[in-house]
């Protein structure tokens, strides 16, 4: 097998945020880190993030919040300064809830291409987080009312006490190869008019290892048999609430049987065909996805 390791530089997985974990639960450090003239503020408003468009997309985070938007969500420490999440769903006019509006209010994923690492880091911690709490306001085991707690990183239940924790659904995304070819396929769910190929992926199951999930994932898509399975790196996807597990898969089978409810198409590519992909009118999946990354160094590499 390769050595092989993905950057940190994936996109959402460089926010060069310290986390600052310590402080959440200290209310008069996080109080006035509230108040701190330098403190950063993330607008948050409906699965959507406040964004200055021109002349490039930057997220705004110079706009404290007015006091009925919430004490927001503390996410760390970014150049020594702290820096908040706030919700602002509440409200039709997002934009009155702030002191100095300006922006738009986005969508994080039609906008990764163009934004600074640092920063699709830092809001897809945002948008992870107010998500979770926007889908976490009742307590799974009575029903009780949840309030937030540790600056936002727990939500506690009035009624029975319990402290409910952010949910990240563990997936396995695998580049499975065979010799000097690897195996693409495409998803019932990816929109036909694209006619897109990316690597294989699924949900890890309760009790499974990933890497059972990964040869399981593989079988159960498009019939084909794994062996060898090596880790290569993981990327956070907010959409809405994934940690995507990359791995390098080598294949022992080579025929396709697809599962058609999951499976549209799947094919055998070299490197040569994905170079003239356009030519074969076919495409790849989105450069800040972590499914680029594995074919892309899957195709950089010499043998």
């Amino acid at each position: 097998m390769h050595d092989i390791s993905l950057p940190s530089a994936l996109l959402y997985s460089s926010a060069r945020l310290d986390r600052a974990s310590h402080r959440r639960t200290d209310a008069d450090w996080l109080a006035a880190a509230r108040a701190d003239t330098g403190a950063g503020f993330v607008a948050y408003w409906r699965g959507k993030l406040l964004i200055a468009p021109e002349p490039e997309p930057r997220a705004v985070l110079d706009a404290p919040p007015r006091e009925d938007a919430g004490e927001g969500v503390f996410l760390g420490l970014m150049n020594g300064s702290p820096v908040f999440a706030v919700d602002l769903s509440a409200h039709d006019a997002p934009l009155d809830a702030l002191h100095r509006p300006r922006g738009a209010f986005l969508e994080l994923r039609g906008l990764t291409a163009t934004l600074p690492a640092e920063e699709a880091g830092l809001l897809a911690t945002a948008r992870g987080l107010l998500y979770w709490q926007s889908r976490h306001k009742f307590c799974g085991v009575c029903g009780g009312a949840c309030a937030p707690e540790r600056g936002g990183h727990t939500m506690r239940c009035a009624q029975c006490g319990t402290e409910h924790f952010p949910r990240t659904d563990p997936a396995v995304i695998m580049l499975v190869a065979k010799g000097d070819r690897v195996l693409l396929g495409q998803s019932q769910k990816f929109p036909p008019e694209r006619n897109m190929f990316s690597t294989l992926a699924g949900f890890v199951e309760p009790g499974e290892s990933l890497e059972d999930a990964v040869r399981r994932e593989t079988l159960e898509e498009v019939g084909v048999h794994v062996g060898t399975v090596s880790y290569t790196g993981s990327q956070p996807w907010p959409f809405p609430a994934s940690l995507m597990l990359g791995f390098r898969a080598e294949a022992v089978s080579e025929a396709i049987t697809l599962d058609a409810e999951e499976m549209r198409a799947a094919a055998w590519f070299t490197r040569a065909d994905l170079a003239n992909r356009r030519e074969a009118g076919f495409n790849l999946p989105p450069r800040d996805s972590i499914a680029r990354k594995l074919i892309d160094d899957w195709i950089a590499e010499e043998h």
